[in-house]
């Protein structure tokens, strides 16, 4: 359609210049053209307007920008006409224009991105959100302000965030409301959520248009608006919805920016309009607040003087977005210029071949930098009052950011932020640390809600158009405890309409809603059948006994389970008495008997160990000892061991052991007791697996999933599945049994069969529960109800009232927990694992400490002498073996002997030496007598 009404256009506009040749520019002309394509006196435009100028201002009276070069911008009023804007646009084309900033709206960019693709000259727009205006489609359109992408992705995190999961949405039918809301979607489905409904408004509607339109608004479910409109007429829809009774409390409105525009170009706003708007949430495009723009901000008031007569003209985003367009193109033409780029421009050959007629269409040219310049212009990275200004792979500004505005009063109020980086928050985006990609860790500041109310709305209440919610009912046949209906009162009882009935309660508010009864009262309707019917609509909802099964949940959603349950397999029993000749083996299975074997040889060897060296009972021939460990190890299990124990160690050991063997002797003499003495469910069917395994038939509940999971999971044959419907089939089913025309089982799931077994003691259930299900109540897909009501069956549980419920309508018999299992758990090593490692504990420390007294020892008393011998290590190894093997009190005389004759020895040694002293001394007496004697002489 855009490309239809471009060649309307062109075949309505006469060009009135010369067809020119190509032309050529010096690298460094004296000045560029620039054209500029906006409503002068829309909202966004006029205050774009004086930006804009600043901005050419600022620009030629800095020669390092351009070096010398003059940036002209020529500026065309499109007058809120997408036609007039074309038109203008096509003008610029006769001019030797290198770029055009604009246009203002989404529709008229759209019509000349083709023909800024043609002519090659950039497009850059400082208001257009539209995401559909990809980089692929319109390689020359330029976006200098935030992708309505990101809008819409703040949008669907603060929905997130307050935890709603539908929304409205009100937006002006056209490129530019169609596709933010398509964007919308996208990310509220990234999120779980979704638009319940969109409501498109005409281009420039009045107030009947809204009117209409709201009024159907109101009939809806969810409360939560998000209005995508135009600043110019946007206010109007509040003036009508709080007309309407819209702007009280239940409600959310959520507008996006073009709110923020209006309230900051005309602020302050008639204290009429804002009292529409109370409690409202919006969006602005977030800017740093740097030294730059504290400056611009500071002269916008002299730059206005006198621009309006209507007021004071104040400054919004979309003049900041303007104002660094102008820079933008201007460091782009620049980087233009350094790079040897000429202005030059050539005759775009399918143009000349319409020379022949009158539209003197090929006075336009193609710009042969184009390429050139677009490319300088996507690799500019400079600091503007917006903030840092570069472009994304995907040709989108860095850094997005939004304000969240909420609408208080006579003004607004700033509850936080959203980014792409650091999500919502209440702090300004900060680069320079971590992203934040927990939604855990976002928050925003308290809301006042529509209606002056700090609670959050729940979001959606039932549609105001006087009809109950039609919730489909189980006609059931059999155990009716369960539901109930009565047919001449028109009266639904039962456990599952008591919990139903006690969680609407519990809901903060009230809920229209009609029972309806399902199935033909001659047979028990399926609960696929009655949850298929919330698929097609005609119910709303349905309760009773719905099993949660994959099938199902694939039809509706299913509130938290009131109930468990499971299917198991019931069968006939027989009590008798436990005969087998074996019987004494069962209580401990076989990993527990071969651990206590162990664990009694273990103990003998540790105990004959620590008492071979002391104790004579404990010494002997090997073959004595060996019999004497495994008498002494078993004959603890009767606490008859005559054996002494003398050593501490020893004694030690022994007594942690006998109280092991005590706590087991115990456990083992009670199971045994029962397994002899209690009487026993037998029945030939022991589980699942014997009943699959067999070719006998299977009864089964008539319009119970049972049916379809034995067939299609456990591919059990049809012919051999029988359906039942009353408590007295079963019971007679199973008691007549194969060879009768009964059933060796029936399978069903336990909440009927534990009601089933409350008054019938001769059947039992056999095995296993073979699956886990529960019971919930269905509703319609996305129904905030089956979350209201899984809540609340969550407080029924908590504070017992579900309980209750429960023991009123199937208060079990003695024979309900009879027999549950028709096998005795038998006693495992898990339930005394605690005591084999304290056992075991004891044991090697005992062993480590003696090892550690004999290494003592053995040092003490024959280290010197295997020392002097110099025996090898295997000879050392030999004598400590010897050793250890050696009673103690042998080595204790031993050693006392061995000190005793060293005493001897030495005392006889001194009585030598003493003597040879003496005598020595009594020689050396005489000698010195016969020399005296003879020197005399």
């Amino acid at each position: 359609m855009n490309i239809v009404w471009l060649l309307v256009l062109m075949v309505f506009y006469n060009g009135v210049a010369s067809n020119r040749g190509s032309t050529n520019v010096s690298t460094r002309p004296e000045f560029v053209n620039v054209g500029a394509v906006f409503s002068f006196n829309s909202i966004v435009g006029k205050v774009a307007k004086v930006a804009i100028e600043a901005a050419i201002e600022d620009v030629n009276s800095d020669p390092a920008v351009l070096g010398g070069t003059k940036m002209i911008v020529q500026m065309q009023d499109s007058n809120y006409s997408g036609f007039l804007g074309v038109v203008e646009a096509l003008r610029f084309m006769e001019k030797d224009t290198v770029a055009i900033i604009g246009p203002e709206n989404a529709v008229t960019a759209h019509i000349i991105s083709h023909i800024a693709n043609e002519l090659q000259v950039p497009l850059l727009s400082f208001s257009v959100t539209d995401p559909t205006l990809s980089s692929l489609q319109f390689p020359f359109f330029v976006r200098t302000t935030q992708n309505d992408l990101h809008q819409m992705a703040a949008v669907a995190a603060m929905i997130d965030h307050y935890g709603w999961k539908e929304v409205i949405a009100l937006y002006v039918d056209d490129d530019y409301g169609r596709n933010g809301i398509a964007a919308l979607g996208d990310m509220l489905a990234e999120r779980r959520c979704k638009i319940s409904y969109k409501a498109p408004l005409v281009l420039d509607p009045n107030q009947s248009n809204i009117t209409d339109l709201l009024v159907k608004v109101a009939l809806t479910e969810s409360r939560i608006i998000v209005l995508h409109a135009y600043a110019g007429w946007g206010p109007q829809v509040f003036t009508v919805a709080k007309y309407l009774g819209m702007m009280g409390t239940g409600y959310v409105w959520i507008a996006t920016h073009w709110l923020t525009t209006q309230i900051d170009t005309n602020s302050p706003l008639p204290s009429s309009m804002m009292d529409d708007m109370q409690g409202v949430l919006t969006l602005r495009m977030y800017t740093p607040e740097t030294e730059l723009k504290r400056k611009f901000v500071s002269r916008w008031s002299n730059l206005t003087s006198g621009q309006t007569s209507k007021g004071k003209l104040g400054l919004n985003a979309y003049g900041l977005y303007a104002y660094d367009t102008v820079w933008l193109l201007a460091h782009a033409i620049n980087a233009f210029f350094d790079q040897g780029g000429n202005i030059s421009f050539s005759n775009d050959s399918r143009l000349t071949q319409l020379r022949r007629g009158d539209l003197n269409l090929d006075a336009m040219s193609i710009f042969n930098g184009g390429n050139l310049l677009l490319r300088n212009i996507l690799q500019v990275n400079m600091t503007g009052i917006t903030g840092p200004v570069k472009f994304t792979p995907d040709r989108n500004l860095i850094h997005p950011a939004f304000e969240i505005i909420n609408v208080i009063g006579t003004g607004i109020r700033k509850i936080g932020y959203w980014s792409n980086y650091s999500g919502l928050s209440v702090v300004p985006p900060e680069y320079t640390k971590p992203p934040n990609r927990s939604s855990s860790n976002e928050s925003l500041y308290g809301v006042i809600w529509p209606g002056q109310t700090t609670q959050k709305p729940r979001g959606w209440v039932f549609p105001n158009n006087g009809r109950n919610l039609k919730i489909g009912v189980p006609k059931r046949v059999s155990f009716r405890e369960f539901v109930s209906y009565a047919e001449g009162n028109d009266m639904f009882t039962g456990y599952c309409i008591d919990v139903f009935t006690a969680a609407l309660n519990m809901l903060p508010y009230a809920v229209p809603y009609k029972f309806i009864p399902f199935g033909d009262g001659v047979k028990n309707p399926t609960s696929t059948e009655l949850v298929h019917k919330i698929q097609t609509g005609e119910f709303d909802g349905a309760i009773g006994d719905i099993a949660i099964i994959t099938n199902l949940t694939r039809m509706a959603d299913f509130t938290q389970p009131f109930i468990e349950s499971g299917l198991v397999v019931v069968a006939p029993v027989r009590t008798t008495l436990n005969s087998n000749p074996w019987a004494f083996l069962r209580p401990f299975n076989p990993m527990m008997w071969g651990v206590t074997a162990a664990f009694f040889l273990i103990v003998g060897t540790v105990v004959w160990i620590l008492e071979h060296r002391l104790n004579d009972d404990f010494r002997g021939p090997p073959k004595k000892q060996i019999v004497t460990i495994l008498w002494f190890s078993f004959s603890t299990w009767f606490f008859a061991h005559r054996e002494n124990t003398v050593s501490t160690l020893g004694r030690l050991v022994l007594i942690i052991w006998l109280f092991v063997v005590l706590i087991i002797n115990s456990s083992y003499t009670a199971s045994l007791t029962s397994i002899l003495t209690v009487q026993q469910l037998s029945s030939s069917i022991k589980g699942l697996d014997t009943l699959l395994a067999s070719n006998d038939p299977i009864g089964y509940q008539q319009g119970s999933f049972a049916r379809g999971y034995l067939t299609g999971e456990l591919n059990v044959d049809e012919s051999r599945l029988v359906p039942l419907i009353m408590p007295d089939d079963y019971a007679k089913a199973l008691k007549d049994g194969p060879q009768r025309g009964g059933v060796a089982a029936v399978i069903d799931e336990r909440t009927y069969i534990e009601l089933f077994l409350s008054s019938r003691c001769d059947f039992s259930i056999v095995g296993q529960e073979f699956t886990k299900t529960g019971w919930g109540f269905a509703f319609a897909r996305d129904s905030p109800l089956s979350v209201d009501m899984s809540t609340a069956i969550l407080k029924l549980s908590d504070n017992g009232d579900l309980r209750r419920i429960h023991d009123k309508w199937l208060i079990s018999s003695s024979c309900a927990s009879q027999g549950a299992k028709l096998q005795v758990d038998r006693l495992q090593l898990k339930s005394f694992w605690g005591l084999f490692v304290l056992c075991g504990s004891a044991c090697f420390l005992a062993l480590i400490i003696y090892f550690i007294n004999m290494l003592r020892q053995f040092s003490k008393h024959y280290t010197e002498e295997v020392i002097s011998a110099g025996s090898s290590t295997s000879a050392r190894l030999q004598t400590f073996i010897s050793f250890v093997d050696e009673k103690e009190e042998e080595v204790k005389s031993r050693s006392k002997r061995r000190q005793m004759e060293r005493i001897s020895n030495r005392s006889a040694s001194e009585d030598e030496s003493m003597y040879n002293s003496k005598r020595r001394h009594i020689d050396q007496s005489s000698s010195r007598m016969s020399l005296d004697n003879g020197n005399n002489a």
